[in-house]
């Protein structure tokens, strides 16, 4: 007899393997099939929702990008994709996606211009993107009285300047003091998370001879500074933007400053956020040429003084129609009048918006009582 041949057992599955892999393929095109049908569908309702946007500003019968830009109503869009988020993409990427939906839709027929505090390069920068989006045209100007006059005659739309810092407290007083004499309102907040990154053209820490920034950046990372570079010198300058240029110029030279100030001026992150504080955040405002309706979840800034009056309890007196009407005070600072020495004047920040009942009372009873009163801005908070 002769003995039957036995097929390998290698032969089916080879086979099993070559089935599980055109199954994978097939499951991995479906996909993406699913994919491009959607792409399709969102690319369509953008579409869609770009000409419903450019249909308001006709019905309005708005001339100017500006007329069309209502800080109020984006505030509240922004909060309902919050809201509706569950995921799995985080709010902050949400919102930036949204963000930059509503800044095209913006820009259909003329971008916003928006002034900054510069140059190319600095958180200020950073700011106006986050607030406004990348299809705005930003103004890079050297001063705070430039961001302000930029504003007032009408080059700019609006204007962005830093007013604080979480770990540092106030980032440009000049930014108060402008409000002195400035008919500009605060119509808006960011909040920018900030990190400090070590930058420079170097490739070993030990060849840093100077870091240079700006006073609040070194401020922001002192303990960092002292713990690793206790012997180079700390060297103050206008801007972040200054320091990370020094760096790409300067042998020897780092700078501490943020992501887009690395690519603006090509140099190499040595050591990234290395600052003290893990929250450390800085708050701008922006500032236009008139006020804005409530969005429903606002800030009121006020400028305020009791001139000619002494004695203990001032400022208890005056503000103390915040208490009564359960406004709450979220920040006040002191400058000097400069009407005379020793004499100052407040801002003061609330919550709450200005025409709502409760602060509309307070502030009428706190301008009966100061010799120097201004509603500064009534504006959304900052949404992350």
């Amino acid at each position: 007899m002769t003995k039957r041949k036995t097929k390998s057992a290698a032969t089916p599955r080879k086979s099993r393997q070559s089935v599980d892999a055109s199954a994978d393929v097939n499951a991995l095109q479906a996909v993406r099939g699913k994919i491009d049908s959607l792409d399709e569908k969102i690319q369509s309702l953008i579409a869609e929702r770009a000409r419903y946007a450019k249909e308001i500003g006709v019905l309005k019968g708005l001339t100017s990008t500006a007329d069309f830009y209502r800080p109020e109503r984006e505030a509240q869009v922004l909060r309902k994709v919050v809201e509706r988020n569950h995921g799995p993409l985080r709010n902050e990427e949400m919102v930036r996606l949204f963000r930059e939906l509503m800044s095209a839709c913006l820009a259909q027929e003329e971008p916003l211009k928006v002034a900054y505090l510069g140059p190319e390069g600095t958180f200020t920068q950073s700011a106006v993107l986050k607030h406004f989006g990348h299809s705005v045209h930003a103004l890079s100007v050297p001063t705070i009285d430039e961001v302000f006059h930029e504003v007032e005659g009408g080059t700019a739309d609006f204007g962005v300047a830093p007013i604080e810092n979480s770990s540092e407290g106030t980032v440009n007083i000049h930014t108060l003091d402008m409000f002195l004499t400035s008919p500009l309102k605060v119509c808006g907040e960011i909040e920018l998370r900030i990190h400090q990154h070590l930058l420079g053209r170097m490739e070993d820490i030990k060849d840093i001879k100077r870091v240079c920034s700006h006073p609040q950046s070194l401020a922001q990372c002192r303990a960092w500074l002292t713990q690793h570079l206790p012997d180079v010198e700390k060297v103050p300058v206008a801007s972040n933007a200054e320091a990370a240029r020094r760096a790409r110029d300067e042998e020897g030279t780092a700078a501490l400053a943020g992501d887009a100030a690395a690519k603006v001026y090509g140099l190499h992150i040595l050591f990234s956020a290395v600052e003290d504080s893990e929250d450390n955040s800085t708050r701008f405002v922006v500032v236009g040429r008139k006020l804005f309706p409530a969005s429903g979840n606002d800030k009121t800034s006020m400028l305020v003084s009791a001139t000619g009056t002494e004695g203990p309890g001032v400022l208890l007196h005056l503000l103390g129609p915040l208490a009564r009407f359960g406004v709450n005070m979220t920040r006040i600072e002191s400058r000097p009048s400069r009407k005379r020495k020793w004499d100052y004047v407040f801002f003061v920040d609330l919550d709450g918006h200005a025409e709502d009942e409760p602060v509309r009372r307070a502030l009428e009873e706190i301008k009966s009582k100061a010799s120097l009163f201004k509603v500064l801005g009534a504006y959304p908070k900052a949404i992350l």
